[in-house]
């Protein structure tokens, strides 16, 4: 049992992230040269990415959603009316 949803473009954020992290500390430790703009493409390819994959799983799951609504013909839990709270 998943404790939680997957959310694909949280983890494309998140290599993203590590990929530019990876790249600017080979640079510190003089394993190779990193230009200074190279953060951009890198940045906004990898946010684009990650927005299209939510996209594309929020689709998914609406779809799953409405066609597991579609499904349930039964009568509500409570069909008193009374939403009260005690």
């Amino acid at each position: 049992m998943l404790l939680h949803e997957f959310r694909p473009g949280r983890l494309l954020v998140g290599l993203t992230a590590l990929a530019l992290a990876a790249a600017y500390a080979g640079d510190a430790a003089d394993a190779w040269t990193t230009p200074w703009y190279a953060v951009v493409p890198v940045l906004c390819g990898g946010l684009g990415t990650a927005a299209l994959a939510t996209w594309v799983a929020y689709r998914i799951r609406r779809r799953s959603a409405r066609s597991r609504s579609s499904e349930s013909t039964g009568a509500p839990a409570s069909s008193s009316g009374s939403q009260d709270i005690r």
